[in-house]
């Protein structure tokens, strides 16, 4: 069965598009998909609000202005709990499968002992999905229906703003719990930027971001506990040109975790992050880099 049967109308995943690309920028929302296929939910033992736990909810729509800045945004209507494309394509836990795992699959990397592999085992607050087991032409249709489009697609954003403007920068938009503390004093970060450890994007790429951030007040951490997942690692290759950065919002900010509404600091924190895009997108912070004069 492919994937797509799932989804019936409702696309996948999409790619937003401004009217004109200007900026070597493209953003990402892998997380905040909310259309779960009723097939899906009735294999799953949670209820559809207790399956909503690992999602990042709104962030598509918090990061809506990079498109008002000449830059094009992808986004999954697939919910993260479905199948997660912040992961390598095979990280799989064989617990999970009727049948064995293929050879070439990774069932042993730290994620997919937590339960959160490219197809999850858990929501967020540590919730089984499933029932019971489920055939493994599951996750191949998955992976080959929904995952290695969604790459495709993304590799080409990224690779045609290069082409086109010498550089580019893919950030990667996702949110956290409001219970997330940073360091020996417990602090409640507004943000967390990662960069993988200064691997995928350079140092002024970083600093610029949480410079930003920190001058509209937010609270922004580095790196920890959220460095980046296989998407910023996979395609940061700032030698190369190509620079990628993982941002957290946190979620207390902007919504209401038990219920999933949109709280009162919506609005602003949105305005505050049409700002940020607005001011890295015209700082382009590539360190040595130099746009080319074909790209103004």
């Amino acid at each position: 069965m492919s994937a797509d049967i799932d989804f019936g109308q409702v696309a996948p995943f999409e790619v937003r598009q401004p009217v004109r690309q200007t900026a070597p920028f493209v953003f990402n929302s892998p997380h905040s998909g909310r259309h779960y296929p009723p097939r899906f939910l009735a294999m799953a033992r949670l209820d559809a609000e207790a399956i909503r736990r690992s999602e990042d909810c709104y962030v598509d729509e918090l990061f809506a202005h990079a498109l008002t800045h000449g830059a094009p945004m992808m986004a999954a209507n697939f919910p993260r709990a479905y199948l997660d494309v912040n992961r390598e394509p095979w990280e799989l836990d064989p617990r999970m499968f009727l049948q064995a795992t293929p050879p070439y699959a990774n069932i042993r990397s730290a994620r997919v002992a937590g339960g959160l592999g490219t197809i999850p085992r858990i929501v967020g607050e540590g919730q089984e999905i499933y029932a019971t087991r489920i055939p493994l032409q599951e996750a191949t249709d998955r992976i080959e229906g929904i995952y290695k489009p969604y790459h495709e697609r993304l590799r080409g954003l990224v690779l045609t703003t290069q082409a086109r403007f010498g550089v580019a920068a893919l950030i990667d938009c996702h949110s956290m719990p409001a219970s997330i503390r940073v360091g020996d004093s417990g602090v409640r970060p507004d943000f967390i930027v990662g960069d993988r450890f200064g691997a995928s994007a350079s140092a002024a790429m970083t600093e610029t971001a949480i410079g930003l951030l920190t001058s509209f007040g937010y609270t922004v951490a580095h790196n920890k506990p959220y460095a980046g997942g296989f998407i910023t690692e996979h395609y940061g290759r700032p030698a190369r040109g190509l620079h990628a950065l993982q941002i957290e919002v946190n979620r207390g900010l902007y919504m209401n975790e038990r219920t999933y509404q949109k709280s009162s600091g919506f609005l602003s924190l949105a305005e505050d992050i049409g700002r940020f895009i607005a001011m890295i997108v015209k700082l382009a912070p590539f360190g040595e880099e130099r746009l080319p004069l074909a790209a103004e």
